[in-house]
C-alpha cells in the first residue's frame, strides 16, 4: 500500500513539475514574441511621413497602430480558432460570468496599455520598454490583493530589483527627447494596466479555454481601440491611408501575428504558474525590445539603458524561478 502511495505521489510531483516546466516556457516565448511585436510597431510607423505625424493629435499613430495590431492578432487567432473547430466557443464564452468580467481585463490591455505604451515609446523611445516591464512589479502586487497570491521573499525581492532597473533607466535624460518623462510616466500607465489585466486573466484563464479568451481579448481590443481613435483622435483618414501604403499593413500583420504569440502563452503562464511568475517572465521582452531596437533600429547604447535592462531582467528571473534550481542535481 505504501508503495502504491508513493508511487502516486511520485507521479503527481512529475507532473506538477512537468506543468510548471510549460508555464515558464510559454511565459519565456511571451516575452521573446512581445519583444519582436514592440520592434515591428515601430518599424511600422517609420513608414509614415514625419510632416503627417505631427499634424495629428498625440492620439492618432499610436491608437490607429495598436488597434491595427490587435486586429491582425486577433484575425490569426480567429484562423486557429476555426481550424481548431472551436468557432462557437467565442460566442459561449462571452455569455458566461466570468467571460463578461474578462472583457474589463480586455480594456485594460488593449486601449489602455497598449495605446499608452505605444504613446511611450514615440516619446522616450526604447527607454520605454523596460520602463513598462515593471508590470512584473504591479502584477504580482495585484495578485496578491485580489487573487491571495501571496509572494515569497525571492518574488518580493525580483520585485525590488525590477523597480531599481526602472529607476536605473531614468537617471540620464536621452538628448533629443524633449518629451521623455511623459514618455515614462506614460510606460507606467501601461505596466500598470497589464499587471491588472494580468489579474483576470489568471480568474477567467483558469476557468475557460485561454486561446479563446486571447482571441477575444485581441478582437475587442482592435475593435474598441480603432473606434477611440476615430472618435477622440479623428484618425480615420490615417485608417485609409495606412491602407494604402500597404507597407506599414505588412509590418502589422507581423507584428500581429508575434502578438498573438505572445498574448496567447501569456494567459498560459498566468494560468500554469501565477501571475506574479507569468508576467515576470513576460516582462523579458524589455531585453528582447532593447537589443532587437539596438540591432535592428538604430538605438544608442548608453551605460543606463544597458544596466537598467540587464537588472530588470535579472529580477525578471528572481520572480520566476530560483537560480539556485539551476546547479542542483534533481532525485532520480
Amino acid at each position: 500500500m505504501n508503495d502504491r502511495t508513493n508511487l502516486a505521489t511520485t507521479k503527481m510531483k512529475q507532473l506538477s513539475s512537468t506543468f510548471q516546466k510549460k508555464g515558464v516556457i510559454n511565459g519565456a516565448i511571451s516575452g521573446l514574441t512581445y519583444g519582436i511585436f514592440a520592434t515591428l510597431v515601430v518599424v511600422a510607423r517609420g513608414c509614415y511621413d514625419p510632416a503627417t505625424i505631427a499634424a495629428l493629435s498625440l492620439l492618432a499613430v499610436p491608437f490607429i497602430l495598436s488597434g491595427l495590431n490587435d486586429l491582425f492578432a486577433g484575425i490569426w487567432l480567429l484562423i486557429y480558432i476555426k481550424a481548431t473547430g472551436r468557432l462557437a466557443e467565442l460566442g459561449r464564452t462571452l455569455k458566461t460570468k466570468p467571460g463578461k468580467i474578462m472583457i474589463i481585463g480586455f480594456l485594460l490591455g488593449g486601449p489602455v496599455a497598449n495605446g499608452t505604451f505605444l504613446i511611450s515609446l514615440q516619446m522616450a523611445g526604447a527607454y520605454a520598454i523596460p520602463i513598462s516591464a515593471t508590470t512584473g512589479l504591479f502584477g504580482a502586487l495585484f495578485a496578491w490583493i485580489f487573487l491571495k497570491q501571496k509572494p515569497t521573499k525571492r518574488i518580493v525581492v525580483g520585485m525590488f530589483v525590477i523597480a531599481a532597473g526602472a529607476i536605473i533607466l531614468n537617471l540620464v535624460k536621452p538628448e533629443g527627447a524633449e518629451q521623455f518623462t511623459l514618455g515614462v510616466i506614460f510606460a507606467t500607465v501601461a505596466a500598470i494596466a497589464w499587471g491588472l489585466e494580468g489579474v483576470f486573466a489568471s480568474f477567467g484563464g483558469s476557468m475557460l479555454d485561454a486561446d479563446v479568451v486571447v482571441n477575444l481579448r485581441q478582437l475587442i481590443s482592435g475593435i474598441t481601440t480603432l473606434l477611440i481613435a476615430f472618435i477622440f483622435a479623428s484618425a480615420f483618414p490615417l485608417f485609409i491611408d495606412t491602407f494604402v501604403a500597404v507597407t506599414p499593413v505588412i509590418w502589422l500583420a507581423i507584428a500581429g501575428f508575434s502578438a498573438a504569440v505572445s498574448f496567447l502563452t501569456w494567459y498560459k503562464s498566468n494560468t500554469m504558474v501565477g501571475v506574479a511568475i507569468g508576467s515576470s517572465l513576460n516582462v523579458t521582452y524589455t531585453f528582447w525590445g532593447v537589443l532587437f531596437s539596438i540591432m535592428f533600429l538604430g538605438q544608442e547604447i548608453t551605460f543606463t539603458i544597458i544596466t537598467g535592462s540587464i537588472i530588470i531582467f535579472i529580477g525578471s528571473v528572481l520572480v520566476a524561478m530560483n537560480p539556485l534550481d539551476l546547479f542542483r542535481k534533481k532525485d532520480n
